[in-house]
């Protein structure tokens, strides 16, 4: 039998994000597809750190993470891309010109370039433990695969510009948004796990609601959009499946034939 492999997001597609929590039929139909061999991981713009409680609660070891720059397979290490250090120290300088707050990600820590900002504070409280370590220079020194610039939308447009060809912007908060390598995405991490493993690209299947699914969902052998999902996510997908806290991932499974 072919392999096959299934990826989920996190909020709103995992977690009902009216409760926190992951819905016991989620958590059934995951078993479900263990019982069958069929490979599972979660596909997130957050970094590995701050899923760490998931991936064991789930019993997943394969994540696509930062939205596809950091990719571990059956608990490897398979692919990553930095963000360019250079053109990201210039990115830095028009920020603090304008007062626009930047935290920057590797796989196991955030720090941030400003010592306390009350809209990173509110922005990120809910992926979190506690506020980014200060330190405006580590980044010079080591990996970093993702950016949080904090900046209203009315803001972005002149970095999109300017860094146009260098780094991809996906908006995530009202107050904030992704700073990624250019042509990042979701769907690349898959692409680049896929070549990696004897896993066919129409043997996958992905869960997604929002804007940074998309990509994933539009690539995948089948994308199946959550009924809590934002309508462009909704008009990427193969198929819409019921909401997350309306046994939304059970049902989107058992259409899919899966379990």
């Amino acid at each position: 039998m072919r392999e096959k492999m299934v990826f989920f997001d996190i909020d709103g597609t995992l977690i009902d994000e009216s409760t926190g929590k992951i819905p016991d039929s989620t958590k059934e139909a995951l078993h479900q597809l263990r019982k069958k061999g069929i490979h599972t991981g979660i596909a997130t713009g957050r970094a590995p750190f701050m899923f760490e409680h998931l991936l064991k609660e789930l019993e997943m070891d394969s994540f696509i993470s930062f939205n596809g720059s950091y990719v571990v397979f059956e608990g490897e290490v398979i692919y990553k891309a930095a963000l360019d250090v250079e053109r990201l120290k210039d990115l830095e300088k028009i920020a603090v010109q304008a007062e626009h707050p930047l935290v920057f990600l590797d796989h196991a820590k955030a720090t941030t370039n400003k010592e306390y900002a009350e809209v990173v504070y509110e922005s990120t409280k809910h992926l979190l433990s506690e506020y980014p370590s200060f330190d405006d220079r580590y980044y010079h020194n080591n990996d970093v695969f993702q950016a949080l610039l904090f900046c209203d939308e009315e803001f972005e447009q002149p970095y999109r510009n300017d860094y146009r060809g260098t780094f991809d912007f996906i908006r995530w908060h009202q107050h904030a948004i992704d700073v990624m390598p250019f042509g990042g995405s979701k769907a690349k991490g898959i692409e680049e796990l896929l070549k990696r493993t004897t896993i066919h690209r129409k043997d996958t299947f992905s869960f997604g609601d929002a804007l940074n699914d998309i990509e994933m969902l539009q690539s995948s052998g089948m994308g199946i959009a959550m009924g809590n999902g934002r309508p462009e996510a909704k008009k990427a997908a193969h198929y819409i499946t019921k909401p997350v806290g309306e046994d939304g991932i059970w049902h989107g499974l058992k259409y899919a034939g899966l379990i």
